[in-house]
C-alpha cells in the first residue's frame, strides 16, 4: 500500500500528514512503512504512527488525523489526548492533529527523542 492509497479520499488527514511528514523528515531522517491502518515512521524499530480516526471510530467529531509518538517516559504535556503505557517504562501517547499549526517545536522535540529512543537496540 502507498500513502496515497492510505490518503484516497481524504483531503484534510492528507494535507496534514504531508505538513507532518516534513516536520518528521527536517528533524530526522527516517524510513515510512504504510499498512491498511496507519502510517509509521521507523529509524531501528517504529516511533511514531500517523491514522486516521475516522476510519475506525466514527460517529463522532473526531480529529482528522491523530500522531502516535513512543517514549521511554510520560511526558506531561496537556495537549496529549491519551498516554498509555502498554509495557513497564513504555509509553504511547497520542496527539489529535486539527491542523497543520498544531505541528510546531513541542511535536518536533517529542518526534527526535522518540527516535533517538527507536535507534537503540530493544530492551
Amino acid at each position: 500500500m502507498t500513502i496515497d492509497d492510505f490518503f484516497a479520499g481524504q483531503e484534510e488527514p492528507r494535507r496534514i500528514f504531508d505538513a507532518l511528514s516534513a516536520a518528521v523528515e527536517a528533524v530526522v531522517p527516517v524510513e515510512v512503512r504504510v499498512t491498511k491502518s496507519q502510517v509509521a515512521f521507523r529509524r531501528r524499530r517504529a516511533f511514531a504512527w500517523a491514522w486516521v480516526p475516522g476510519k475506525y471510530l466514527g460517529g463522532r467529531r473526531l480529529a482528522p488525523l491523530v500522531l502516535t509518538v513512543a517514549l521511554r517516559r510520560r511526558d506531561s504535556s496537556p495537549r496529549w489526548k491519551e498516554i498509555v503505557e502498554p509495557r513497564p517504562g513504555r509509553f504511547t501517547h497520542h496527539l489529535e492533529l486539527r491542523s497543520e499549526a498544531d505541528i510546531d517545536g513541542e511535536v518536533g522535540a517529542w518526534l527526535r527523542e522518540a527516535w533517538e529512543d527507536a535507534g537503540q537496540a530493544a530492551s
